[in-house]
């Protein structure tokens, strides 16, 4: 397996689509019951199977990644052949993982206590594989608002 099985709570949110690829393995819902109570093995396979398929396909499409810590916030902007960091490290009595936090920093993000690094590299390994393992290590899937507004920000301050 290249990634991880999906949780019972993914593939019921996902049915219907794995009913549709179950059908296209040729297993009807009367052949899916007997595999799961005489083959277990099989049938396991084929979730495995389709958690890849569906992991490969939100990965590919992934493009922003952000991961906080009471006082860290690392972004990420996943592109085809590399991936950029922002790291926000804040020296002060902040927590971002609440409301409040959170709100003082877009609001402060000049603040002496705020340092940013920035970073890019080239991925090491294939690329999905990489933003699955920053996923299983706590990172969230975003629209990258975060990203860019930090982005413009650091380019800005930088020159």
């Amino acid at each position: 397996m290249k990634y991880r099985q999906l949780t019972k709570e993914q593939f019921e949110g996902l049915h219907e689509e794995f009913a549709r690829f179950l059908a296209s393995q040729n297993i009807d819902k009367k052949e899916w019951d007997e595999l799961k109570k005489e083959k277990p093995h099989v049938a396991e396979d084929e979730m495995n199977v389709f958690s890849d398929v569906v992991w490969d396909d939100v990965l590919t499409k992934t493009n922003y990644l952000e991961h906080f810590s009471p006082k860290v916030v690392n972004l990420f902007k996943c592109d085809e052949k590399e991936i950029h960091r922002i790291v926000i490290t804040i020296d002060k009595e902040v927590n971002v993982l609440e409301q409040e936090g959170f709100e003082w920093l877009l609001k402060n993000p000049q603040d002496e206590a705020i340092e940013f690094l920035r970073g890019s590299k080239t991925y090491q390994e294939e690329r999905n594989s990489e933003l699955f393992d920053l996923i299983e290590k706590g990172s969230n899937i975003s629209k990258g608002e975060l990203y860019e507004y930090f982005d413009k920000l650091t380019m800005t301050r930088n020159q």
